[in-house]
């Protein structure tokens, strides 16, 4: 699972392997080790829920999928899911989930268990 944090915006990028993990039991973590602490980034699904959600606890980021998208995601064709949060005056949280295509430009990055990349082929 790959993280991007950019402003008020977070976004998960998981493989098929992840996806799968992930669907089967509404759970998935990596983290980051530092000298003195650990970052960690989680996604749990959770009941009662209509959209994404986030919080940010102890050096973790969760981010929250409604129960009933985690029982059909990995097996769609369905991208991910987006939402955005009202955080206070005038701010906004923007959650993006999404799984992980394999990239058009050339990168060193292992890529061979992401989905393949709906683009390729097609000329520009």
């Amino acid at each position: 699972m790959k993280i991007r944090i950019k402003g008020n915006s977070i976004r998960y990028r998981l493989t098929k392997t992840e996806v799968e993990a992930f669907c089967k039991v509404g759970f998935y973590e990596e983290q980051t080790g530092f000298k003195d602490q650990i970052f960690k980034y989680v996604l749990r699904s959770r009941e009662n829920i209509s959209h994404l959600e986030a919080d940010f606890k102890n050096g973790t980021i969760t981010m929250y999928l409604p129960e009933q998208n985690k029982k059909e995601w990995a097996n769609s064709e369905l991208v991910g899911f987006q939402h955005s949060i009202s955080i206070g005056k005038d701010m906004e949280l923007h959650l993006l989930l999404e799984k992980d295509f394999v990239c058009l430009d050339e990168t060193v990055e292992d890529q061979s268990d992401n989905y393949p990349n709906p683009l390729m082929g097609k000329k520009k």
